[in-house]
């Protein structure tokens, strides 16, 4: 609950200190001294817009601050401890607006985006506005109110998820879906090139082999000519072959270097050398043996050749490309396979999520009539209340299972009404005046919020248009509210104001060069002398304070 605002340099506030006890609590005051303060102060408190004109005139800055108490197992609580902004069962809200309108927001002493004070606020007030009768008319606000009078949030999360996820994959599939003409012409192109390349199976590194066979193949009598000229060179000459040379010149120099032994050097060398020499005339002798001149092994590296460079011709790109290009359009060919598989998925998980989301549209909407019933019921014994005895009320839930998918489901709400005897019930926004639609409002307000579990609710001149035995009902019911949780009311109705636990009186003061709002917490001679003010205007007798006495012992 609300335990204490703190203004300072606010609209026409200089400094406010307010506190606010358990009940209901009334705010009263002449008109235009701004009994609505507090609430605009505290809704920036809950992450309204700020302007630079909410500021005082002539201060910098403007700040407000909000106490809470917040119970362990609230979702207040939760909240702030899933933020880590919990504080031992309290929360402080603080808001700064600076004179050139830049704000700035904290809670628990932490600085916070905007955003995360507009997201706790649900949690800790629930505002009633004097212009709430006004949505009353609209779709959207009948369903809110129904919904929150369901407190079915779990199913509304539920099936909102099954729609964006049956929305997400309904938009891939029909993305899938007409790009199939063009994967199936792709494909068509791609099966074709796969299929000639597959043919012709060029291997890794394969042409560059064909070319470096192709230049020996043909160039194969030169290369036998000059391996077997080198061999006798080297060998197997009839006449001063190298290794005959060096054998001898070797045996010359082996008995000079029993002589000189700075000649074994040079014979290890010419050992080596001897052994070089029969190594290689080894190798060009099986080279010989080897190689090989038959024109059939030309004619075909030939051909395959000629094939490798149509097909590179073709698909433009060098022979030695064509093995990595032909893998690149198998695996393109593979990703279009894999495409109409995964669209074949698509289809069938779009099914899926198509029955799921129709399920759970259809629990909500009955709990959804379960609970239009039940809030009727409420409304209508209110509107009986409020002077309007043969008043009934009634929601009517129309549910189809082929009406366009929404997050919120698939229901139509409508708010119908009648007011006098036999009539029969017509949409709201038809049959009700301006007094009665401002009788209703006030009854599905206080209706939908009894069953609600924000600690505080704050209605602003929500009894506007009624008086009378009418308002002594109007405080009643909020009185009643007061005892689940905390209510705090702007209010211009003596009857209503009697009912509270608690009574502040809102006023006006000036000095000729500026004006000031000060709030005044009243004790029960202060409040008969309001009440009588209320009851009478500003001329206080003993009659209107009799009368005041009167409500308040009432």
């Amino acid at each position: 609950m609300l335990t204490e605002l703190h203004i300072r340099h606010f609209a026409i506030v200089k400094k406010l200190d307010i506190e606010f006890t358990n009940g209901m609590t009334a705010i009263t005051g002449e008109t235009g001294a701004g009994k609505s303060i507090a609430l605009d102060a505290l809704s920036l408190c809950l992450g309204s817009r700020a302007e630079a004109s909410l500021v005082r005139p002539g201060c910098d800055k403007a700040e407000i601050s909000a106490c809470f108490s917040v119970a362990e197992d609230s979702a207040a609580a939760q909240w702030l401890q899933q933020q880590e902004l919990d504080a031992e069962n309290e929360c402080v809200l603080r808001r700064v607006i600076s004179k050139d309108g830049r704000s700035k927001a904290w809670i628990n002493g932490s600085p916070v985006p905007l955003a995360q004070q507009k997201a706790l606020a649900p949690l800790l007030v629930n505002i009633h506005g004097q212009h709430e009768h006004q949505l009353l008319t609209r779709d959207d606000h009948q369903l809110l109110l129904l919904d929150s009078f369901a407190r079915h949030q779990q199913l509304i999360e539920q099936t909102a998820h099954t729609y964006r996820q049956w929305a997400a994959t309904e938009k891939q599939f029909r993305q899938q879906q007409q790009a199939k003409d063009d994967r199936v012409a792709q494909q068509q192109l791609l099966e074709y090139q796969v299929q000639e390349l597959d043919e012709f199976a060029l291997q890794e590194g394969e042409f560059e082999q064909l070319e470096a066979d192709h230049k020996r193949l043909s160039n194969s009598r030169s290369l036998s000519e000059s391996s077997l000229f080198a061999l006798n060179a080297l060998y197997e000459g009839e006449h001063n072959n190298a290794n005959g040379l060096v054998q001898n010149a070797l045996s010359r120099l082996q008995e000079a270097a029993e002589i000189d032994k700075q000649l074994v050097p040079v014979t290890e060398l010419m050992q080596q050398a001897m052994v070089h020499i029969e190594e290689a005339a080894l190798e060009l002798r099986h080279y010989q043996e080897a190689i090989d001149v038959d024109g059939s092994e030309l004619d075909q590296l030939e051909q395959r050749m000629t094939q490798a460079l149509k097909l590179a011709k073709k698909h433009q790109m060098a022979p030695a490309q064509l093995y990595q290009y032909h893998q690149q359009l198998k695996q393109q060919l593979a990703d279009l396979h894999a495409a109409d598989e995964q669209n074949e998925q698509l289809a069938e998980q779009r099914q899926q999520l198509r029955e799921a989301y129709r399920k759970q549209a259809k629990q909500l909407s009955q709990s959804r009539q379960q609970a239009a019933q039940q809030l009727s019921d409420k409304i209508t014994q209110a509107m009986q209340q409020l002077n309007m005895p043969h008043g009934r009320f009634a929601i009517a839930v129309e549910h189809s299972d082929s009406a366009p998918a929404t997050a919120k489901g698939t229901d139509h709400i409508e708010f119908q009404v009648t007011a006098n005897p036999g009539q029969p019930l017509q949409p709201l926004s038809k049959v009700a005046s301006g007094g009665e639609l401002s009788r209703i409002s006030l009854a599905i307000q206080v209706m939908s919020a009894s069953q609600q579990t924000v600690p505080t609710m704050m209605f602003d001149e929500v009894d506007v248009g009624v008086s009378g035995p009418t308002a002594a009902v109007v405080g009643s019911m909020l009185r009643e509210l007061g005892q689940q949780c905390q209510i705090i009311c702007v209010t211009h109705l003596p009857q209503v104001a009697a009912k509270a636990n608690q009574q502040l009186q809102v006023s006006k003061q000036t000095n000729g060069k500026e004006t000031e709002t000060q709030v005044t917490p009243l004790d029960k001679n202060q409040r008969v002398i309001e009440l009588a003010r209320l009851l009478g205007g500003d001329k206080v007798t003993d009659l209107t304070k009799a009368n005041a006495q009167e409500l308040l012992a009432s």
